[in-house]
């Protein structure tokens, strides 16, 4: 019998949103399903207030993908990484180094957007295609995979015969759940606040991690707002200062954020709510099974440091979809799976055992560890050959 799909995707997040668009594109039959209605307006309640950086292998794709037209006119690009450290006596930046994409080619790192605007987005493109049926408000209940197909159910009852299935569907993934793959959890006992922030100085399209101790501090790019230069904020700290700082009246708020932000930037001032999420670290034991597929933080969970999260997320898509198009017959098979396993697995180690290093390294409250992690930091710059392949590295290159 015919499949009721080619692939079916559980999550309509960022990642789930952009594989549905880029699989209809490539002209297979797609489902996307996802519990929770995609909330697209920066006020509405549950708006995702993070923004995502796409760094250059990502543009490629989405621009593969028919998505990038629609996104480009929201686009900020980041253009210089700067790296302060803040960690003396005093709230007082000490070594500030920059680490520029001219230095590796005529193009920024890559451009910032909020997320809830990725989604508006991402969906209106997913209109304009035939191939894709979006199921908000829908989830993933069950699924049994023999070597042929897959069949899946649904929240509401609904069933669907598949040859392959993603999940994309978060760090508590349902469908890595199903497939009976394991996951490996770091804790560290952050939180994260995040926001919109304005300032008196322009970022120049600058994005500024600030390391003191408890995690760093972070404003990457955004358009003006109301004539002010505007950046989203990440403020990565222990659980409990986090949920001390989410509970000041926004004065309050404000004037400590500027002073863990040694004042680079001027008095911050608050444009959107403030909202919070855990950080952890987590990677799947495998990233494929029968007839199914990982990708992004379904497969792995990291912080959020240096842009490489949803960065790997789409390099994992990347990956799949190449094989995917390079034998549309074997879709799904376990031969496709099992290189899909073999090629993202290391890159995707590496990486979030990099970024644990680098999380643990800028929680540092003891002098002496917060003076090493400053020389470390003038030590990695200062060598041009080591500073240019830690950039390609960020940016994808193994």
């Amino acid at each position: 019998m015919d499949m009721d799909c080619d692939i079916f995707i559980s999550g309509g997040g960022v990642a789930g949103l952009t594989a549905a668009a880029a699989f209809g594109a490539a002209g297979f039959r797609v489902v996307c399903a996802d519990p929770a209605p995609p909330v697209t307006e920066a006020l509405a309640e549950g708006a995702d207030l993070r923004t995502t950086a796409f760094l250059q292998p990502a543009r490629t794709l989405l621009e593969e993908a028919g998505i990038w037209p629609h996104l480009a006119p929201h686009a900020t690009p980041l253009r210089i990484m700067r790296i302060v450290d803040a960690g003396g006596a005093e709230p007082e930046a000490r070594v500030t180094r920059d680490f520029d994409s001219a230095d590796i080619g005529p193009e920024p790192f890559g451009w910032n957007l909020p997320n809830w605007l990725l989604r508006r987005e991402i969906l209106c493109h997913i209109d304009e295609l035939g191939t894709v049926d979006f199921r908000p408000g829908t989830g993933f209940r069950s699924m049994l995979t023999r070597e042929s197909e897959a069949r899946v159910v649904l929240s509401d009852g609904s069933r669907l015969r598949t040859r392959l299935v993603i999940g994309a569907d978060g760090r508590d993934s349902p469908v890595r759940e199903a497939a009976g793959i394991d996951a490996r959890t770091y804790r560290y006992g952050q939180k994260a606040v995040t926001c919109a922030m304005t300032h008196n100085a322009p970022h120049d399209n600058i994005s500024t991690e600030i390391h003191r101790t408890g995690g760093p501090f972070t404003l990457v790019p955004l358009p003006d707002h109301e004539g002010r230069p505007c950046s989203a904020l990440v403020w990565m700290a222990p659980g409990a200062e986090v949920q001390r700082l989410i509970a000041l009246p926004d004065a309050a708020f404000e004037a400590e954020a500027t002073e863990r932000s040694a004042g680079l930037y001027g008095p911050l001032s608050l444009v959107t709510r403030r909202t919070t999420w855990p950080i952890i670290s987590r990677v799947a034991g495998r990233m494929s099974a029968e007839r199914t597929a990982l990708m992004a933080e379904a497969a792995h969970v990291m912080p959020p440091i240096g842009a490489q999260g949803l960065n790997t997320s789409l390099a994992d898509l990347a990956c799949l979809l190449g094989l995917v198009r390079a034998a549309p017959e074997a879709l799904g098979t376990r031969a496709m799976l099992d290189r899909y396993h073999r090629r993202r697995h290391p890159d995707v180690l590496l990486r979030v055992q990099g970024i644990d290093a680098l999380n643990r390294a800028s929680m540092a409250s003891a002098p002496a560890l917060r003076d090493l992690r400053a020389a470390g930091i003038e030590a990695l710059h200062g060598m041009a050959p080591v500073r240019r392949g830690l950039m390609r590295l960020g940016l994808g290159a193994r």
